[in-house]
């Protein structure tokens, strides 16, 4: 068959073609078509797959304009969620849309039965939260033509999905200028889970404020966890428990941050005279903590809405000038620092 042979081929492709190749029924072909939950994830992805390779030209999905529903999906909740939250509402409530909300219990793929329940309620599109989808399932939901945008992964991710972050890398920075124009030497750092982009970046940009000062960062005070305040503590418990305990710590987010400082008060360690805590994120409660919290700003708000709105118009048909955001973050300095002990 001659390549214009096979061009026409491809483009007369009806439903009958798909399901005499899959071997399936055309009422198979039709439910994936139309999105239906009821069909297995293998026949699924090989009747995608057939309709992708005869360049099948499925009926144009209607455009919503000023309703519909959009997906928010979280790898897990936290406390720093709410930031996220708020700032998706922002942009959806005056615009007439829905959330659904949903979280993978800290992990950062989503299982294919929840893609099934996607394709099935056709929203206008997915924003994903610290997770991401496997090929196979960008794929289905590309050929459903449900747009998603991912929030809060570093802008260096090379992922085919657009993003919105923040600089962590500079976020790392300026924590590690700021405890070492303070006087200290001896510092640890506590990240998120080591698997995760921002969390490496982060240290990346904390070592680098230590390269950039002449010194080495000792890689026995590297530590990674969640996000959360018992990583927190229980690292801040080994870090400050250890004969040549660091005098400052820089946590991987303010949940962590309030972990080092209740393991410092159990050890009867005083902050800051004793020892400097910086956090990430700047979340609210962070300016109420004792002592109030030096952090780095991740504007988790304005990261949310400017997803958000990439989103809609990814799901009007508008793209957006850039599928790569990157906010800027600044550090914060409130009372929980101080020069080291003489």
């Amino acid at each position: 068959m001659t390549g214009s042979e096979l061009d026409g081929a491809q483009s007369r492709a009806t439903i009958a073609t798909i399901a005499n190749e899959v071997g399936v029924s055309m009422a198979t072909v039709s439910k994936v078509l139309n999105g239906h939950a009821d069909v297995a994830p293998d026949t699924r992805i090989r009747v995608e797959d057939s309709l992708e390779r005869h360049s099948y030209r499925r009926r144009a999905r209607r455009r919503a304009t000023a309703s519909g529903q959009i997906e928010l999906v979280f790898h897990e909740l936290g406390t720093w969620a709410m930031e996220i939250i708020n700032g998706v509402e922002a942009v959806t409530a005056p615009a007439g849309v829905t959330v659904m909300l949903s979280h993978l219990n800290g992990k950062h793929r989503p299982p294919d039965h929840w893609l099934e329940g996607v394709l099935a309620r056709r929203p206008l599109g997915v924003l994903l939260v610290l997770c991401s989808l496997s090929e196979t399932q960008q794929r289905q939901v590309r050929q459903r033509q449900i747009p998603c945008v991912v929030v809060d992964q570093d802008s260096s991710t090379t992922a085919p999905v657009p993003t919105v972050g923040s600089n962590n890398w500079n976020g790392g920075m300026l924590a590690a200028r700021h405890l070492l124009e303070l006087g200290h030497r001896r510092i640890a750092v506590i990240s998120g889970p080591q698997d995760v982009l921002c969390s490496r970046t982060r240290v990346a940009g904390f070592r680098f404020g230590h390269d950039e000062a002449g010194l080495e960062l000792d890689p026995s005070l590297v530590r990674y966890g969640t996000f959360y305040l018992d990583a927190g503590y229980q690292h801040g418990l080994e870090l400050l428990s250890r004969p040549d305990r660091p005098t400052a710590i820089f946590a991987g987010s303010d949940m962590q941050a309030m972990g080092v400082l209740r393991a410092a008060r159990r050890l009867g360690i005083d902050v800051p005279a004793e020892l400097s805590v910086i956090g990430y994120d700047n979340l609210p409660v962070a300016a109420w903590t004792d002592p109030p919290l030096t952090t780095v700003d991740q504007p988790l708000r304005d990261m949310a809405g400017a997803a958000t709105r990439m989103l809609l118009d990814l799901a009007r048909g508008v793209e957006p000038p850039s599928t790569r955001i990157d906010l800027v973050t600044e550090l914060i300095v409130r009372e929980s620092t101080a020069p080291p002990p003489a």
